[in-house]
């Protein structure tokens, strides 16, 4: 989302939902602009045919499955605490509608979407005063001190964060520092940005779960480290490829399991020998051009298990991350549990 090529059957059923929801009552293009918070012409051209992002059609769900939405003007869409469990319901079937008609699959088949809509929790590594350059901007006593600048992965970060609350507009979407994490934070879902090196929670994770690989720290910055895996009762290393200095293929870890800490939550870890590791495992699951294939790769291959990971290559063309697609086989190193789909 947004999808390019215009959809008739969506711009006409979200016209329907407007002038027909409820009998007696005629909603204006401009007083569900003002309940939204768009203009009018922004939603004209949604009933003309244009896309909306997944988080408006969220809102046209809401503000649909209750006619308390138009019980005073302006109109409004209501919290989802205010929705009762069969208003809730009907909005759930709105929201699967409109995402087919929009042609992006119904966000319960999307990877990075959580039907209970509990909160998700992404974190990252804060960097060190010897890893970061000194500038107004890292430093805490200047008045130009940006927070974010501290923060490893930030490519990642952006990247994810984004989409998740896109797929998720129900629930709370936030992001952490490893050492900043609350108590409440460990029980959400949780995403994890960066390896062993300098997140703290991947590392903790790790020594938690049941995982044949491990990450070989780099403690310094000229080694490459590697993912050490066991097959067949034997260890091999996979390493990143750097020629002359040049990192030309990084390795990547993707991870989905159980919370360690909370099992009826999700941990997730997207974990690179370098920061273009990190981001290429993020957008395999991201990338619109390669996402879908890369979730049916997953389902194929582990479907009824709980935890699973892949080994990843990682392209790397001029400085840019090519998003890895695992359905070519040169792209999945290694891949736990084994000998599926």
């Amino acid at each position: 989302m947004p999808v390019d090529r215009p959809s008739p059957a969506l711009a006409h059923r979200l016209k329907a939902l407007r002038l027909e929801s409820w009998p007696g009552v005629a909603i204006t293009q401009k007083q569900l602009a003002t309940a939204f918070g768009a203009s009018s012409p922004l939603l004209s051209s949604w009933e003309a045919g244009k896309v909306p992002p997944l988080a408006r059609l969220a809102a046209y769900a809401t503000f649909f499955a209750t006619r308390r939405s138009v019980e005073v003007e302006p109109y409004r869409v209501p919290d989802l605490s205010e929705l009762t469990a069969e208003e809730n319901a009907l909005r759930e079937r709105l929201l699967e509608e409109l995402a087919e008609l929009a042609g992006s699959g119904a966000p319960g088949r999307s990877f990075w979407y959580f039907p209970d809509r509990y909160d998700i929790t992404i974190v990252v590594a804060q960097l060190t005063e010897e890893q970061m350059p000194l500038t107004p901007y890292t430093d805490p006593l200047s008045p130009d001190y940006v927070e974010l600048y501290t923060y490893a992965d930030l490519d990642s970060l952006i990247e994810l964060h984004g989409h998740i609350r896109s797929v998720n507009p129900g629930s709370q979407v936030h992001f952490r520092t490893a050492t900043s994490l609350s108590p409440d934070d460990y029980t959400t879902h949780l995403v994890l940005l960066g390896g062993v090196d300098w997140n703290v929670v991947t590392t903790d994770v790790v020594d938690r779960v049941e995982l044949p690989v491990n990450q070989a720290q780099r403690p310094d910055v000229s080694d490459v480290g590697g993912f050490e895996v066991l097959e067949g009762g034997e260890s091999r290393v996979i390493e990143p490829l750097v020629v002359h200095g040049k990192l030309i293929q990084d390795v990547a870890q993707f991870y989905r399991g159980v919370s360690p800490y909370n099992k009826k939550r999700t941990v997730t870890i997207c974990n690179g020998q370098y920061g273009r590791g990190t981001l290429g495992a993020v957008r395999a699951l991201t990338d619109s051009k390669f996402r879908d294939r890369n979730e049916a790769y997953l389902k194929a291959r582990f479907a009824g298990h709980d935890a699973y990971s892949v080994i990843t290559r990682v392209t790397i063309v001029n400085g840019q991350v090519v998003t890895p697609d695992w359905t070519s086989p040169e792209n999945v190193l290694f891949e736990w549990p084994e000998g599926l789909g």
